[in-house]
């Protein structure tokens, strides 16, 4: 079955967000704020992270 090949550990991917690369980035991202409006929930910081180095790594639009 074609199932069995997706699931399972995944490899570690080049643009994820290491914890080194994380504390190095840390001090340079703002304090959230108070929620004022109804909405989403702010995505947390590394996950936001590994988007934008997947974007610049893969060069998606």
């Amino acid at each position: 079955m074609l199932v069995g090949l997706f699931v399972g550990k995944r490899k570690s991917r080049q643009w994820g967000a290491s914890d080194e690369l994380r504390s190095l980035i840390a001090p340079l991202l703002p304090q959230p704020g108070p929620k004022l409006v109804a909405g989403r929930r702010r995505a947390p910081d590394r996950q936001a992270l590994c988007g934008i180095l997947f974007v610049l790594h893969t060069g998606i639009q």
